[in-house]
């Protein structure tokens, strides 16, 4: 929103609009972006909201989704999820706090490289200012921000999600959007404004992260061993073993069958690896860790009970 303030022209962005969606605008001339450039920034940006997650509440694991794309410049609306033990939560209140974090750091951090901000704090809205641009922040997200910033892990995900950006040599400049249909935003950030420093050196080499899942069994191992099985996770296939000792002692005891097509909501460890180059991290092998629940497929000739 723009705002006339003694004669100038205020914009105006309020972070309250985005509640658990946000869509990510890429400035450029033409309505496309470098795929290197959009997937680094997701994953990026997927890897702060789970840090923030684990920090506001740690028993609640947050997914990053692309819903849509869109043109004018480039736009992909992200959606964060929240699942608790291998289920979605009712109350997503959380989700809506990430993304108000997130978003509210974009600017925050950014705004104050070059000029000095202003923070006013009031009863329910802290407003940063920087010349005329003011970016209006709910407290109580404000306040989570304050908290999650101080968490290395978070400061540099963002900051290589913020200088992912900018590695189509295109994009002009980033900023952040309520809906796909809305108007450009108001207050954009320039390729000066996004480029941090280089703190891949901070980052390990390799890491494990946890992540609930959904595994669709393609090939199951019935013995009690190191083996692998293999399942369709987010389209594609992977191999795991399944560590869960409580699993095996289950499916000894006749508790459930198991057949092709059935599905495991899971805890699983995902090992990573970082590309020195990119600073991506590639996944590289896969462990479960916990079964929460066994889903059978519904077998031919018979209908699914509703539950």
């Amino acid at each position: 929103k723009t705002r006339e303030r003694e004669g100038v022209d205020v914009a105006e962005l309020r972070i309250a609009e985005f509640e658990n969606t946000v869509v990510l605008y890429f400035q450029t001339p033409e309505p496309r972006v470098n795929a290197y450039a959009l997937a680094a920034t997701l994953i990026a940006l997927a890897d702060s909201a789970k840090a923030a997650a684990r920090i506001l509440n740690s028993g609640v694991e947050i997914e990053i989704v692309v819903e849509a794309l869109s043109s004018g410049s480039f736009r992909a609306r992200v959606t964060a999820i929240a699942r608790e033990a291998g289920l979605f939560v009712k109350n997503q209140v959380i989700t809506n706090i990430i993304i108000g974090v997130l978003a509210a750091y974009v600017y925050d951090h950014t705004l104050a490289k070059k000029e000095p901000i202003e923070v006013i704090v009031q009863t329910d809205e802290v407003v940063v200012v920087r010349g005329s641009d003011r970016i209006v922040v709910p407290r109580n997200i404000y306040e989570a921000k304050q908290l999650v910033e101080k968490e290395p892990t978070f400061a540099r995900s963002m900051d290589r999600m913020l200088s992912s950006t900018v590695l189509d040599d295109r994009v002009t400049g980033f900023g952040l959007a309520p809906s796909l249909d809305s108007p450009p935003p108001e207050v954009i950030l320039n390729r000066e404004l996004l480029e941090m420093r280089d703190s891949s050196d901070d980052e390990p080499k390799t890491r494990v992260v946890e992540e609930d899942a959904d595994l669709y069994i393609v090939k199951a191992i019935m013995e009690r061993s190191g083996r692998k099985w293999e399942f369709k996770w987010h389209g594609m296939n992977i191999s795991a073993p399944i560590k869960d000792p409580n699993f095996y002692d289950d499916f000894a005891k006749h508790n459930f069958t198991i057949g092709p097509g059935d599905e495991f909501q899971a805890r699983i460890a995902i090992y990573q690896k970082r590309d020195d180059l990119s600073g991506v991290y590639s996944n590289t092998k896969y462990e479960v860790l916990h079964v929460y629940r066994h889903i059978s497929r519904p077998k031919p000739g018979r209908l699914a009970l509703a539950q």
